[in-house]
């Protein structure tokens, strides 16, 4: 870390020169306030450490100019004569720590510790979101069907309000995408989108992630939590899954919807939340109502706005679209109009999708691994669009022995692996020593019909 130490006790300059490099830290000695911000302008600085009163410029007077010229240096502030109007100054520009002189050197290294461990989470953080919007790629619906249009115009007059939404769909279709525009196209844009996945939490520690707890509120409690509508607060909380929710817990979900305000386990306080929910389901809530396994006062709570999201099936004039979007998550080579075969982009669209468009995004990742050059073609797919155009072909051929039809399976394996008889095993479900006795019963015909 860099630091700029600008006093004008020469003392002091002489301590911080020989000192803060023995901490580990590159420092830089200026003498007033003007030569602070000169270096500034030519020099990478990671932390200001200045004195309040220097000839030319105060230290405040530093800060505030160094903000315009490096918005995210750090700034101590250190003082022989501190007052309250300076402090509060300090405290309006972000300095991190306020210092009455003298100080000690062990407590100018800690707050320094400090300064460095914050700004290795911000980089960190930075690194994260990066690597998470290179994951999600942009953020858009993608497609043109109509039906996703009609998605697109629901979310547009929903997401400015803050009434509470319900998205039902197939799994994988897309629903946490669907929140998040909601979120991002609301007045909360700018504050926390957090998912949970109600399903995958363990019933015994549901609620402790969404309310929180206590030190010592159950066993193994050893720490006080934070739970995801108080991370939320502010923002938007996307419940998915909303009809895996255990009934002791939907009650205390209405409660919150009703009030506003949490209680975290083991505490007798409640906390109030600004949160706007989202919730989502693949479940029929209706049915589960008249079986008494979800409650029907929240559900009347949460189906404030209901939202549909149409399966991948419904909607197959987008698949291009779709495939092109999520293959360029994985590459950047090849020409855009020419990213996969018309065979390979036939066997897509023949498919039925069960699994939507998550179920797409794990073949085109497939697809992406094992081709070598794009356009995609039909050998880059999983092996069971490779086995269905074999069934396909062998529909439409004259008759055939089970013996020629296993021996066609195994050439056309063999041509698509490049010859790796283990794969080839794999791929066809047999052992490696069936595949060499079927290769071995080939060869003699192959030899003779040579």
């Amino acid at each position: 870390m860099h630091i700029l130490f600008a006093d004008d006790e020469k003392s002091l300059q002489e301590v911080m020169r020989k000192e803060l490099p023995k901490l580990g830290y590159r420092v830089t000695i200026c003498p007033d306030g003007l030569t602070a911000l000169e270096t500034l302008k030519t020099e990478r600085i990671d932390c200001l450490l200045v004195d309040l009163h220097m000839p030319g410029l105060t230290g405040i007077e530093v800060i505030e100019k160094a903000r315009e010229i490096r918005p995210d240096v750090e700034a101590i502030i250190m003082t022989a004569n501190p007052d309250m109007e300076s402090a509060i100054q300090a405290i309006e520009y972000g300095t991190f720590m306020y210092l009455t002189k003298p100080t000690r050197l062990s407590e100018i290294a800690t707050i320094l510790g400090r300064v460095s461990e914050r700004r290795k989470g911000k980089r960190m953080m930075t690194a994260l979101m990066h690597r998470l919007q290179r994951a999600e790629g942009q953020g858009d619906l993608i497609g043109s069907h109509s039906s996703m249009e009609a998605v697109r115009k629901l979310i547009g007059r929903v997401s400015p309000t803050d009434s509470t939404v319900l998205i039902r769909g197939e799994t994988g279709c897309g629903k946490e995408l669907v929140a998040r525009a909601i979120h991002e196209q609301s007045l909360r844009a700018e504050k926390p989108f957090v998912a949970v996945n109600c399903g995958a939490l363990p019933e015994t520690l549901i609620e402790s992630e969404l309310f929180g707890h206590v030190k010592g509120a159950f066993t193994g409690a050893d720490t006080a939590r934070v739970g995801l509508f108080e991370v939320a607060s502010g923002g938007t909380l996307f419940l998915d899954e909303i009809g895996e929710l255990p009934l002791a817990v939907q009650a205390k979900l209405l409660r919150v919807l009703e009030t506003g305000d949490i209680r975290r386990l083991g505490d007798n306080e409640s906390i109030h939340v600004d949160v706007r929910i989202v919730c989502a389901t693949h479940r029929d809530l209706d049915k589960m109502v008249g079986e008494q396994t979800f409650r029907e006062d929240l559900m009347f709570r949460i189906n404030t706005f209901e939202l549909r999201v149409p399966p991948l099936r419904e909607r197959l004039d987008d698949l291009v679209s779709l495939a092109n979007h999520l293959i360029r998550r994985n590459r950047r080579d090849g020409v855009d109009d020419q990213l996969f075969t018309p065979e390979a982009i036939a066997e897509l669209k023949r498919h039925q999708w069960p699994g939507n468009v998550r179920e797409l995004a794990n073949v085109i990742e497939h697809a992406s691994v094992l081709c070598d050059a794009l356009p995609v073609g039909v050998e880059d797919l999983p092996s069971h669009f490779n086995q269905r155009k074999l069934r396909d072909d062998l529909i439409g051929s004259s008759p055939m022995s089970l013996r020629e039809i296993e021996q066609l399976a195994i050439e056309r394996s063999m041509k698509r692996l490049d010859g790796n008889k283990k794969a080839v095993a794999e791929e066809l479900g047999v052992s490696l020593k069936t595949l060499y006795n079927r290769l071995n019963d080939a060869a003699p015909a192959d030899a003779e019909a040579a």
